[in-house]
């Protein structure tokens, strides 16, 4: 339950520790390369393992870690695990947090490739 603290309305100690769990399991290159991922379409453990960069069982440990937290969900295709959002509102976050980031990381290096580009 939220509470009132000087005219303002701050969320219950239990909604910031659920948060700061959650930013906690995303502060992970990899785990944020994941939920990337998924966001862009349902993936079994091994293509993205392959799309990650990172070993099959990492990548299982991380899904049953993101899984837990309700950051993604499964269901059976046959014999394959298949992975998915679990909670759209979270890639939301992740999505424009990354996505401001490269956007800062282009235009940090936007002038020095047009000097090169220039010198050239």
């Amino acid at each position: 339950m939220a509470q009132i603290v000087g005219g303002f309305e701050d969320p219950s100690a239990e909604v910031l520790a659920d948060a700061a769990a959650a930013f906690g399991l995303l502060a992970s290159s990899a785990r944020l390369h994941i939920m990337w991922a998924l966001f862009q379409g349902e993936s079994d453990v091994s293509h993205l393992a392959d799309r990650v960069g990172v070993a099959l069982p990492a990548v299982s440990q991380h899904l049953t870690k993101l899984k837990l937290a309700g950051l993604v969900g499964s269901h059976r295709e046959g014999r394959r695990q298949v992975y998915c959002v679990g909670d759209p509102d979270i890639v939301t976050v992740v999505r424009l947090i990354v996505g401001q980031l490269a956007l800062r990381a282009e235009e940090s290096l936007a002038p020095m490739g047009r000097l090169q580009e220039v010198g050239a």
